[in-house]
């Protein structure tokens, strides 16, 4: 099935064959054009019957043409690096020993090396050859393909999203095998999670595409899983941190994994973002002592670092200090400044749905503040299930659409009846501005 697969995706991708005529042959030297004629038509030939009948037997008979080929006029095109894999692995597949399977591995291996030497793309390429070498040697090969999924990721185009996953999985195995410490899945996590981060921020507005994107980021988290709980992570940090506490590169890899997983009220977290801070004051550690302060309920100092943060770090750092900011002005029950510091956020980053999680929560503990609306403040509520659909628009993921949902069972719950809501002179799907400092236009609901 394999085979067939690469093949239809070969089929799809190149529209026509290369002439074997009088004709011009496509990327062969002027003074070879005569002497190819011949291999290009018979590699042709046998690759048409193929496509015909299904039978490997015209692959194997293409074999020698094919391979001619490619030496000669490796510029032809791509077509014939994606046909020479399916030739290839039905060498392998009929090879008459150990010796002569290995020996067509690394012909093989050799082949996308030369694709990448006359077309480029070498990070997309070096990882398709990565998942090949894996899916022949299995666990034999683990050194050598882990190394090239690693040298993929800081080559020309980088890891493609698609193959992070197998990047992930690699660096366990190999972890695993006892090549490495356990910190090499959480440096290689950090590395793929920032990766797929970016590609979902690039594809937001592609709904099929960033859903897509999300589901790599899945498999990602479920293959760093094992790695990452927040006693785990101080244990595979620990000692290193203790054998050197000054550090600038280890304490941001602790503070900078030990935030994304939400591990901020560690012991660990705190020694290591205090020294950072010490030793390096940038706005990035400025944002970390801001979550220490947060973690120990200091709110105001934690809004002052929060405030000075978000003056200057970018990307997935501004969202992630304006929400921490948000985090710190509700522990103050500064609850509109909490509201601008999330809207903040969700415009740092418009594919996370949590900054509409949070505000929703604070429209739906603000009941008191709407007690103008003659339906005992409960229009908080109808202004916080609006928050949370937003939330599941831009985050349609399982998990926050799960936990939206469940939080708008719980407010709708506790909407107007609606004899109350009638004596207010309130009626269902009416405009209502919400009275307070909420202050939003919302729907009239009841239940």
């Amino acid at each position: 099935m394999k085979t067939i697969k690469k093949l239809t995706i070969g089929m799809l991708l190149s529209a026509a064959l290369v002439p074997a005529s009088a004709q011009h042959i496509k990327g062969c030297p002027e003074e070879l054009q005569e002497a190819m004629r011949e291999p290009v038509a018979l590699y042709q030939d046998n690759w048409k019957q193929y496509v015909a009948s299904n039978d490997e037997r015209y692959l194997l008979e293409a074999y020698p043409y094919w391979k001619t080929f490619v030496e000669k006029c490796p510029a032809n095109g791509k077509n014939i690096y994606t046909r020479g894999v399916n030739i290839m692995e039905v060498k392998i597949k009929n090879a008459k020993d150990a010796e002569e399977r290995a020996a067509y591995i690394e012909e093989l291996m050799a082949l996308y090396d030369t694709r990448i030497a006359t077309f480029g793309e070498a990070g997309k390429v070096t990882a398709m050859k990565a998942m090949e070498l894996e899916e022949l040697l299995g666990a034999d090969g683990l050194e050598r393909y882990y190394k090239m999924y690693s040298d993929a990721v800081n080559m020309e185009g980088g890891l493609e999203a698609g193959y992070l996953v197998k990047y992930m999985e690699a660096t366990i195995n190999y972890v695993r095998a006892g090549f490495a410490e356990p910190t090499l899945v959480v440096d290689n996590y950090d590395i793929a999670s920032d990766m797929l981060d970016d590609e979902l921020q690039k594809n937001a507005a592609d709904s099929v595409k960033a859903a897509e994107i999300r589901g790599y980021i899945a498999g990602v988290e479920a293959a760093f899983a094992p790695y990452a709980s927040c006693d785990q992570l101080v244990e595979i940090y620990g000692k290193k941190f203790e054998a050197d506490p000054e550090n600038v590169d280890l304490l941001k890899k602790i503070t900078g994994i030990m935030t994304r997983k939400r591990c901020t009220g560690e012991s660990l977290f705190f020694q290591a973002t205090e020294n950072l801070y010490r030793l390096e004051p940038t706005p990035a550690t400025a944002m970390r002592m801001g979550m220490m302060c947060l973690s120990k309920e200091q709110y105001s100092d934690a809004v002052k670092y929060l405030n000075d943060a978000t003056k200057g770090v970018e990307g997935k750092d501004k969202y992630t200090a304006y929400l921490y900011l948000g985090h710190a002005y509700a522990g103050q029950k500064s609850y509109s400044a909490a509201r601008t510091a999330y809207n903040s956020a969700a415009a740092a980053d418009a594919t996370k749905g949590e900054p509409y999680m949070r505000i929703a929560i604070l429209y739906g503990s603000s009941t008191g503040s709407a007690s103008e609306d003659n339906v005992g403040g409960k229009s908080a509520y109808w202004a916080a299930v609006d928050a949370l659909n937003k939330a599941k628009s831009v985050e349609p993921t399982e998990e926050n659409i799960e936990q939206c949902n469940k939080l708008i069972s719980t407010y709708a719950a506790h909407f107007p009846k609606m004899q109350d809501a009638f004596m207010a002179g309130l009626q269902n799907g009416a405009r209502f501005t919400v009275p307070g400092w909420i202050g939003v236009s919302t729907i009239v609901r009841t239940r």
